[in-house]
């Protein structure tokens, strides 16, 4: 009632705002004044011309009233009544003091958007109005403005032969009004501006995404400029991720397992979610998740994926249910230093170059309707106190729009898997590449250097060779498939290889080294490019520039840098550089090493930045040996932001500083209980990297490490893997005397490791018959050799009660050798069922991802089967084919069309659970037979239940329980009460 009186009064103020224009005229301003009655009796003659003209008006007041009525009913309810009637009276009063002359309106060439920004530029809202009433003011003043400009251009030039013609137009006028408005946009509080160019703009910006984010870094040297950018799109490599708890998918299948063996509840999740599961698979069930992983492990370059993808609506399998969201990309490194940015400055770092012509609140609609995936990168990249404003504003921004999709990185140090716990996030943390995922990475990155069209350092044609040989060193070098285990590593081992041949790096630091070099300076120099050759800079002088550079930014706790202030540095440097050429420019330089090195970048316009941040960390760290900054960096040592740069200023470090700096590390874990674990485990890690140490230091290490074993916590395998194979010398040879849990992480730190010295240490712990021992030695079959792994560790193993999970392809025929297998999941994308043939009898399966066709003629080489979960299949046929399963009892049906036939299955009256997803939200046939089985606990998803129960065949089910997950649904809820059947809705 209160919006409806409020909406009148406009209306009537829009109104004999344009009488008084129309009737006024430009000759007789002092006519103004008068109210509209008194305008119409002095300006119009005779009575019923008079009242004509008043209904022409009164049907604009109305015509307003219509647009506004539905405005102020839904905007702001909670508004208190004497809040909301303040606006009302401050819109009036300043719309009836504008500037609405014909001279106005002709100066703004009668163009409606432009009157609009003139008049609400000069309007100010009054004094005493709080946030939320000057927001309602401002949209309701805009509005008015519009409909006074609108109606103003429909109406007839005045003079005195017009007065006839409008009266003419008396039953048509107001509707012509009516109608114009009608066709504005139809505006509220968070589309102030109205969402006619909402499409038009989305689609520009959803371009703009699928082109800028659509690069990755093959950290090459290119004939005309450094750093080859790849598409994205052609080198991408699925990864793996571990849920820290994500649990099973289907809930409804979940509840049904205790049904067939109490010992299988957790099946799903031991056996798939909860042991690396391909991670667009992982974030496909939860709306929040918290992503981790370790340095160079493809956080970022996963987020551009999944931003490249949105924007083309691309997605399939667990992400199909994602086509249609926005993508919004979110730097956290560009906000170091200031505040983290309002809805509208998200699109900043991606489309700052349109933004400038988005309409008002557009993103702030994307959030509201659910329609954005938000994608926010590197926690770890800002400083410890600026990761708390994260969390506070994520919780806001999660409050006001609890409908988003997000996903959220870091590296484990800066946040665990509990810090958006609260926020109820899942954790999920990104797994080093396994030799089956390696060998993937390899073949794709070869694959994405022939897509580039440029000079190789070989003919095209001899690309599979290299490829070949690479894929042959890593099986035959089994530290190679260690230090490549993160796509970063991974793609500076192809390009060394390329590069050099067959020289290959024996660790961590040399593969830096290498490709610094490589990148920096040699292929340039070996090839005399012109720029490389006048430059009069050697290699030394171009790293001691880079590296002055990446300490200043760590130094600063910074990932950025602007191209001024980098070229002043730069400059400085070169002044103390005697051998060089005086007059050597700054910024030029500055301008060379970034077009030439590979190593820097421009990431927006006017900042400069490493293409990644391990590069800035290893240069940072030469520089501080180089400079001895160790004692800083002892001070240093408990924050997270430092920790890979202590790591490998221990490599680059000569023996004093290195006495120094693990000595300094190791004193402050004795003396601050607080950082003790992590100061300990720091000084562990750095072993990774040093060349030597001294009697005395390797002694306080060795009694650091045993304080940290055995491993106990699930954080700590990822720590101690870190320090490479030197680890595995301190692990135990027996997992006898150990807890559960140490026992569990234990194997979990060896796996993590990998290569020949794990295996044989994995090997002994297969004499463990504990049940989540043996688990877990199975579920680390990824990380090995599948052949070499089965025979000697699985073929060991009590398999009959435990879930095999296959990885890859590679598993399958290992797997036909290993006795008395039961159950299996098939987590890597299978072409058809036809594969079931090479597996042993089998009495459950789950196939957990199927690209074609699931045809149940193929189940007939597993007559055994009592469960059988084909959720994920995207089409299923030759139901009949499940006469063949006598002991069939538990059933999950992938995506069925409403043209499917489910009578087949009704007549398998022994299985007692089923799990059904409409594809098309449609109601299969056959529902009514199935709901005929008393037995039966029917579990349906995205089926149209409303239409089911409207079929002439429908008869009220007697089923034992009945679930509906995202079904549509009558409108009546007692007509789903049905006799004996337990229905819940979800």
């Amino acid at each position: 009632m209160v919006g409806e009186t409020a909406a009148l009064r406009l209306g009537s103020t829009v109104a004999k705002a344009a009488a008084q224009m129309w009737l006024g005229g430009k000759r007789r301003e002092q006519e103004r004044t008068l109210d509209m009655a008194e305008l119409i009796r002095l300006r119009v003659s005779g009575l019923r011309f008079q009242r004509g003209v008043q209904r022409q008006f009164e049907e604009m007041a109305d015509a307003v009233y219509d647009r506004l009525a539905p405005f102020l009913e839904r905007e702001f309810p909670g508004l208190a009544e004497n809040s909301r009637q303040a606006v009302i009276d401050a819109v009036c009063g300043t719309f009836a003091a504008a500037d609405l002359s014909d001279e106005a309106i002709l100066a703004a060439d009668a163009r409606p958007a432009e009157i609009v920004r003139r008049l609400t530029g000069a309007a100010r809202p009054p004094v005493g109005l709080g946030e939320a009433e000057t927001r309602l003011y401002e949209v309701l003043f805009a509005e008015c403005v519009e409909y006074y400009v609108r109606i103003v251009r429909g109406l007839p030039v005045f003079e005195e032969r017009a007065l006839s013609e409008l009266l003419a137009r008396t039953t048509s006028l107001g509707a012509e009004i009516a109608r114009v408005l009608k066709r504005l946009p139809d505006r509220s509080l968070f589309a102030p501006e109205g969402t006619d160019r909402d499409g038009e703009f989305r689609r520009r910006y959803l371009e703009l995404v699928s082109t800028t984010l659509d690069e990755v870094e093959l950290f090459r040297r290119t004939s005309d400029r450094a750093g080859a950018q790849v598409r994205l799109s052609v080198a991408y490599v699925s990864l793996r991720a571990t849920g820290d708890e994500i649990r099973a998918r289907r809930e409804g299948a979940r509840r049904a397992l205790p049904l067939l063996r109490p010992d299988m509840s957790d099946w799903e999740n031991s056996g798939g979610e909860g042991a690396g599961m391909r991670v667009e698979a992982a974030l496909g069930g939860p709306g929040r998740v918290l992503l981790r992983g370790e340095a160079g492990s493809g956080k970022t370059t996963l987020l551009q994926w999944l931003a490249v993808t949105a924007a083309r609506g691309a997605f399939t399998g667990e992400l199909a249910g994602w086509n249609g969201l926005t993508p919004v990309f979110v730097k956290l490194r560009e906000y170091s230093g200031r505040a983290l940015p309002t809805p509208e400055a998200m699109l900043d770092s991606v489309a700052g170059q349109i933004t400038g012509v988005m309409p008002k609140a557009w993103v702030e609609r994307q959030l509201t309707d659910g329609r954005a995936l938000l994608l926010i990168d590197g926690v770890d990249e800002l400083l410890d106190a600026e990761r708390r404003g994260v969390r506070e504003w994520l919780r806001k921004l999660l409050a006001a729009y609890p409908e988003v999709r997000i996903v959220v990185t870091s590296r484990p140090a800066a946040a665990g898997a509990d810090w958006l716990r609260r926020e109820k996030f899942t954790a999920l943390h990104l797994d080093r590449m396994t030799p089956p995922d390696l060998a993937a990475f390899v073949r794709q990155w070869h694959q994405a250097v022939r897509e580039l069209g440029e000079e190789l350092p070989c003919p095209v044609d001899e690309l599979p060779r290299y490829e070949q040989s690479l894929l042959n060193s890593l099986k035959d070098r089994p530290h190679l498939q260690s230090l490549a285990g993160t796509p970063l590593l991974a793609a500076m081992l192809c390009a060394m290889h390329l590069n050099r041949g067959s020289q290959l790096p024996r660790d961590r630091m040399e593969l830096y080294r290498n490709a610094l070099h490589t990148l920096v300076h040699e292929r340039d120099a070996d090839r005399n490019v012109p720029s490389a050759v006048d430059s009069g800079l050697s290699l030394g002088d171009k790293v001691v520039l880079l590296r002055d550079l990446a300490w200043r930014l760590s130094d600063n706790n910074r990932s950025e840098i602007s191209l001024e202030q980098a070229a002043l540095h730069v400059g400085q440097k070169l002044a103390g550089m005697r051998h060089l050429d005086s007059l050597q420019n700054g910024g030029a330089v500055l301008e060379n090493l970034r077009d030439r090195s590979g190593i820097l970048r421009s990431p927006t316009l006017g900042r400069l930045d490493f293409v990644h941040r391990t590069f800035q960390e290893y240069l940072a760290a030469e520089e501080a040996a180089a400079e001895d900054r160790i004692g800083n960096l002892v001070e240093r040592a408990h924050l997270d932001l430092w920790r890979e740069t202590i790591i490998m200023t221990a490599g680059h470090a000569n023996r004093p500083q290195r006495e120094e700096l693990l000595g300094g590390i190791l004193d402050r874990a004795a003396a601050e209980p607080r950082h003790a674990r992590k100061l300990r485990l720091l000084a562990a890690s750095c072993q990774e990297t040093v060349p030597e140490l001294s009697p005395e230091l390797a002694g306080r290490l060795d009694g650091a490490v045993a304080a940290l074993l055995p491993p106990r916590r699930s954080t700590d395998p990822a720590g101690l893997a870190a320090v490479g194979t030197s680890m595995l010398r301190k692990l135990p040879r027996s997992l006898a005397g150990l807890t559960l849990a140490s026992a569990v992480q234990t194997i979990r730190t060896a796996a993590l490791i990998g290569g020949r010295e794990a295996l044989d240490l994995v090997t002994g712990y297969a004499a463990d018959e504990r049940n989540e021992v043996v688990a877990e030695l199975i579920r680390n079959w990824r990380y090995f050799d599948a052949d070499a792994y089965a025979d000697r560790v699985l073929t060991q193993l009590p398999l009959h009660d435990h879930v095999i999970l296959l990885s890859h392809a590679g598993q399958l025929l290992p797997l036909t050798r290993l006795r008395a297998v039961s159950f299996v999941t098939i987590g890597y994308p299978l072409a058809t069922l036809e594969a079931l043939g090479e597996l042993p009898p089998l009495r459950y399966l789950i196939v957990k991802s199927l690209r074609g066709e699931a045809d149940l003629r193929h189940l007939h080489a597993q007559p055994g089967l009592k469960f059988l979960n084909l959720s994920q299949a995207r089409s299923i046929s030759h139901l009949e084919a499940l006469e063949g399963l006598p002991e069939l009892t538990y059933l999950a049906l992938g995506e069925v069309g409403s043209d499917t036939d489910l009578t087949p299955v009704a007549q398998q009256h022994r299985i007692r659970f089923l799990d059904i997803l409409c594809a098309d939200k449609g109601t299969p046939k056959g529902l009514t037979a199935i709901g005929g089985m008393p037995e039966l606990g029917l579990y349906l998803s995205n089926v149209d239940v409303a239409a089911w129960l409207r079929t002439p065949d429908f008869v009220p089910p007697r089923l034992k329980s009945l679930d509906l997950y995202s079904c549509t649904l009558p409108d009546d809820p007692k007509s789903l009460d049905f006799p004996g059947v337990k229905v819940t809705i979800r």
